[in-house]
Formats: C-alpha cells, sequence, structure tokens
C-alpha cells in the first residue's frame, strides 16, 4: 500500500498552528546532527596534529582548549536537542489536537445512515488510536526521515573528503538497507490492516458490552460474553504474534547487514592505514561516522516499515473525512423576522405520497399521504417495523428522501429547503429510548436549553410528572445519574427527556413511544398536563397503546409500511378495521368502560 500525494490533502489543514513549531524543529533537528558531525574531526585533529606534539604545540601543552571545545560542541548538541524536542512536542499535540476536534466534528455531522453501517467500537478506534499512529509519524518519524537524509550527506560527505575508496564500500550497504526495509514494509502493510480492524472488533465487543451490561447480567449472558471477548482477543493476539514473529526476521536481518557495513570499515580501514593511506586520526574519525551512520539507516528503514501503520491509519481516518455530512444549510436558520412572520401561516405538516427504504433495498413506507394540521394532536399507530418512527426520521432528516419519493412539507416549505440546524430546532423529539449524559439531573434536562433557569427545569419536571420523584432522592435535581442514565428507571429516564424536550419550546412535539415505560395513571396526567402546555404547539404521539392514542384529533393506522386507515378515535371504532381489532384485544369491556367514562 503506498502512501499517494492525494492522501496528504486532507491531513494537510491539520497543521494550521503546527507549522511554525515543525520548522523549528527540523532546523534544531539539522543543528544537533551539525554539531555532532564536529566532534569526530575534532578527535581526529587532536591525534593527528596535537598529540604528536610536533604541530600546535601550544594546544600540545593546553588539551584542555581541545576538551572545552568539545564540551562546547556537546552543549550546543544538547541545546540544539532540546528545542527540537520541545517544538516536537508543540507540533505534534497541536496536530493531533487539530486533527481530532475536525474529526469529532465531522462525526457530529454524519448521517444517521453512515453510523447505522460503522460500529462504535471501530469508531473510537479510527479517531483516537489511528490519529495516534498519524501524529506519531507525521511529525516524529517524518522529522526523523529530514534528519537521516542530512546526516547521511553530511557524514558520507565528511567520510569521501577523507577516504574515497573506503567511502565507495560503505556506499553498497545504504540502498541494500533501504530497499530490504521497503520490501518488509510491502509484506507487512496487509497484515497490520488484519490487526488494527481486529482491534477494532475488540473495541466494539467491549463497549458494546460495558453498554449492555444491564441485559448481560439479567440474561446470565457473562459466559457467552467472555468466550465472545476470548476469541476476539485471542484473533487479535495470533495477528500481533505473527507482526512480531515478521518484525524479529526484519531486525535480525538487518543487524546482520549493519554488522557486515562495521567489520568492512574495520578491516580495510585498518589495512588502509597500515598502508599509510589513511592516518590513524581520519581512520577513527572515519570509523566514528561510518558507526553512527549505521543506526540512522536502520531507522531509516524502521521509518519505512512504520509506514505501513501510517498508510492503514491514513486510509481508516480517511474514510470518516471522506463520508458526505448532511446538508445542514445556512448554519444561521431562518432569520427572526422571517421566523416571526412565518407564525401567521399555517404550520400544517404535509406527507406527499412518500416513499422510503433504507439501504438494503427493501421499502419500509409506501405512498404515505396525509396532512397534520397545525396545534393538533396526532397520534400513529402500528406494529412493529410498520415505519413508525421511520415517518418522525424522516421529519427531521436523520434519513433523506431519495428524489422522486414524495416530498415532506412544513408551513408550505419543503423540508430539504430549511436548515437542518432550523428544522431540529423546530421538531422536538422524545425517542422511546432517551439518551441521558452521566451528569446530573439538573444538566440532563437543561442540556436542550443552556441559559434555562432551574425554575423553568423544575416547572418541565412538573409537567412531565418527575419532578415529584427527582425531589424524594437525597441529592434532588444535583442527583447524578449513571452512564446512559442507568440509575434511573426507564419510566424516570423517559421523562426526564420529555422535560428537557419541552425546554426546546419547538412548535412540533414528538413522542416516539416515550411513554411506554411509564403506567397507564402516569401517562395519563402527563398528556393532561402537556395539554395544558402545548398551546399552538402540533404534538405527534407514537404509541403501541390506544389510550395514549384515542384523544388524539386524528390517527394514522398503519400496517407494513402502508396506510390501513385514518380519522378519530370514534371514527376508527366504527370503521371496523385494524384499529377496531387492536382496541378490542387491548381493552377489556371494564377498561371501555372506565375511559368512556
Amino acid at each position: 500500500m503506498k502512501i499517494k500525494y492525494r492522501k496528504w490533502n486532507p491531513i494537510r489543514q491539520f497543521f494550521v498552528g503546527s507549522k511554525k513549531y515543525f520548522a523549528i524543529a527540523v532546523a534544531a533537528s539539522l543543528a544537533m546532527t551539525a554539531m555532532n558531525a564536529l566532534t569526530p574531526q575534532i578527535f581526529r585533529f587532536s591525534i593527528d596534529s596535537v598529540l604528536d606534539g610536533t604541530r600546535y604545540e601550544y594546544l600540545s601543552g593546553h588539551l584542555w582548549i581541545l576538551a572545552f571545545l568539545l564540551v562546547a560542541v556537546a552543549a550546543l548538541s544538547g541545546l540544539s536537542q532540546y528545542v527540537c524536542r520541545a517544538n516536537t512536542a508543540l507540533a505534534g499535540e497541536t496536530f493531533a489536537r487539530n486533527m481530532r476536534d475536525m474529526l469529532f466534528r465531522h462525526v457530529q455531522r454524519l448521517p444517521m445512515s453512515w453510523h447505522d453501517q460503522n460500529q462504535t467500537g471501530d469508531i473510537i478506534q479510527r479517531c483516537t488510536s489511528d490519529v495516534e499512529v498519524i501524529r506519531n509519524f507525521v511529525v516524529t518519524q517524518l522529522l526523523e526521515v529530514f534528519r537521516t537524509v542530512f546526516l547521511i550527506v553530511i557524514y558520507f560527505s565528511m567520510m569521501v573528503s577523507m577516504n574515497v575508496r573506503l567511502s565507495m564500500a560503505v556506499l553498497p550497504f545504504v540502498p541494500v538497507v533501504i530497499i530490504y526495509s521497503a520490501v518488509f514494509y510491502r509484506l507487512i502493510a496487509r497484515r497490520f490492516i488484519d490487526a488494527d480492524e481486529a482491534e477494532g472488533e475488540l473495541s466494539t465487543v467491549v463497549q458494546e458490552n460495558a453498554t449492555g451490561v444491564r441485559v448481560v447480567r439479567a440474561f446470565g449472558r457473562e459466559r457467552f460474553e467472555m468466550d465472545r471477548f476470548r476469541e476476539k482477543n485471542d484473533s487479535f493476539a495470533k495477528l500481533w504474534i505473527r507482526l512480531g514473529t515478521l518484525s524479529g526476521l526484519y531486525w535480525g536481518v538487518g543487524d546482520l547487514i549493519t554488522g557486515l557495513q562495521v567489520v568492512t570499515v574495520i578491516v580495510l580501514g585498518a589495512a588502509e592505514a597500515v598502508q599509510g593511506s589513511i592516518s590513524v586520526g581520519e581512520f577513527v574519525a572515519f570509523a566514528s561516522y561510518n558507526t553512527t551512520l549505521v543506526w540512522p539507516i536502520r531507522g531509516l528503514g524502521r521509518i519505512l516499515s512504520d509506514m505501513s501503520k501510517a498508510g492503514v491509519s491514513f486510509e481508516r481516518v480517511d474514510y470518516i473525512i471522506r463520508a458526505r455530512e448532511e446538508v445542514h444549510g445556512d448554519e444561521e436558520g431562518i432569520a427572526p423576522e422571517e421566523r416571526e412572520a412565518g407564525k401567521a401561516e399555517a404550520f400544517d405538516i404535509v406527507f406527499d405520497h412518500v416513499s422510503f427504504g433504507y439501504e438494503d433495498g427493501n421499502e419500509v413506507l409506501t405512498d404515505m399521504d396525509f396532512r397534520i394540521p397545525q396545534g393538533c394532536t396526532f397520534g400513529i399507530l402500528g406494529g412493529t417495523g410498520s415505519g413508525k418512527s421511520t415517518i418522525v426520521q424522516l421529519l427531521t432528516r436523520l434519513y433523506e428522501l431519495e428524489d422522486g419519493k414524495g416530498s415532506i412539507r412544513i408551513g408550505g416549505k419543503d423540508i430539504r429547503e430549511i436548515p437542518l440546524k432550523e428544522l431540529r430546532r423546530q421538531v422536538g423529539m422524545v425517542l422511546q429510548e432517551p439518551f441521558l449524559y452521566s451528569r446530573t439531573i439538573r444538566e440532563n434536562i437543561g442540556a436542550a436549553s443552556p441559559q434555562v433557569t432551574f425554575e423553568e427545569i423544575r416547572h418541565a419536571a412538573e409537567i412531565a410528572c418527575i419532578d415529584e420523584a427527582v425531589m424524594g432522592f437525597a441529592d434532588g435535581y444535583d442527583t447524578l445519574v449513571g452512564e446512559r442514565g442507568v440509575t434511573l428507571s426507564g419510566g424516570q429516564r423517559q421523562r426526564v427527556a420529555i422535560a428537557r424536550m419541552l425546554l426546546q419550546k419547538a412548535p412540533v412535539m414528538v413522542f416516539d413511544d416515550s411513554l411506554s415505560a411509564v403506567d397507564s395513571q402516569t401517562d395519563t396526567k402527563i398528556r393532561r398536563a402537556l395539554g395544558e402546555h402545548r398551546k399552538e404547539a402540533t404534538v405527534i404521539l407514537i404509541s403501541h397503546r390506544i389510550t395514549t392514542l384515542m384523544g388524539a384529533d386524528q390517527i394514522l393506522v398503519l400496517n407494513h409500511g402502508r396506510m390501513e386507515e385514518m380519522g378519530t378515535h370514534q371514527e376508527l371504532i366504527a370503521g371496523g378495521g385494524l384499529y377496531q381489532q387492536i382496541y378490542e384485544i387491548q381493552m377489556s369491556q371494564d377498561d371501555r368502560e372506565k375511559v368512556e367514562v
């Protein structure tokens, strides 16, 4: 797998704010290399021109000057290394921060269809581990490439200046090591992809188990989950063992090649020194350059091999970057004056011959054609898989309608022409399985409206019939809920979510089976309180419970994605259709009498 130039196009944007640090780090690295190149020359000069006492008599009597020079060079080298490392850290963390921020922001704006196709653990893997691999390569290892190339040029120039023939004996080892590393890089690339994907699968298993720990315990699936984890873990371990074996082979053969390079210089250099073709000082300096040169070349080979990891991570991160975001439109939404003017118009919701299917190709909704007048309560009834939730997901554009599959309008305007931020501000939703943050109840209710007062939070909680339960907790509204709200009951979570949505003050309120976990008495209280609170708001109730829907102005009955019937409760009962059959099943004679009373 080659890291083609096109892969760098989305990466370059992450260098914003880090370019200057990267440039300083490169300059300091080159300065450090130049300082280190002077040390063997000082030794050569000392051996050949000072220690024999025939020249530079003053220096022969004052060797401390040479020692001071060596210390000064070492100090400058150390200072350069400090500047290099400090700016490398700044460049690296700035680069990684930019990448993580962009990825997180981008993932927030990707459509639900994309999230449906990608596992949470794998997304986390791409946004954390893969980002770290890219950061390490681009900032640290790429910097090492600059330093190594400069070092090879400087050191080899010094070696050629001292002895051309001995330099030519060393030169063939350089391309051999590089080519050998490149071959290894190609060999390991595919295996690293497998290992990285296996790590993503392992992360997904852990994430799912931690999230669903209550289900695991309730159904006694601990053994099943442990076996499932062990299977993924064994597969992951085997892949990395194979990678470790290949790495061991790479380093073993590499050590042999570089060992031969050192031995060649020692043997041939000693012969040259005996013949007088090279001085003792030059031989010491040459051997020092050669020994120092061995490891950066090996490091260059290691960087080439690590490029396989960076290449895979580039591909995995680029997969997220290339995913198309939802079409948000104007981020500022509809201007205030336009919104005020729109209040005078009918805020009706119209589904105009809408058909929809998910990416598996199966049609979920077929020819949905109905109108929800502004300010009414609209009920939707249907069995599992009949398309109830899909209707409201289309209304909020969590999924997009295909061209030619009908249209959805709010206030006479196609929802695809309404900025997404504004659309979702107009439509408040409470789901059957609401998500709560690991924060206090106060923070969860006020999440949709950060500037809301505590009095407003309590008022919303009272409407949602959760205030009394919250005040019964030791810490009241400051009670911390567990991850995803697991410390609350299902009904309490739903009511907290209802209170949160009410503070959104949306003109359309959707309850997607969000009263399913509360008892009938609480259900009635909530609906009565909502009726007094909603004013001109349109309410869409989705439920499998007839008692929840029977007070609605209009009730839509779905059957396998099609409109079975629509009307008021009394009209549907009199019609003798599917609604009447469900009514008879759900309610006994005594229940019907209580409801009628």
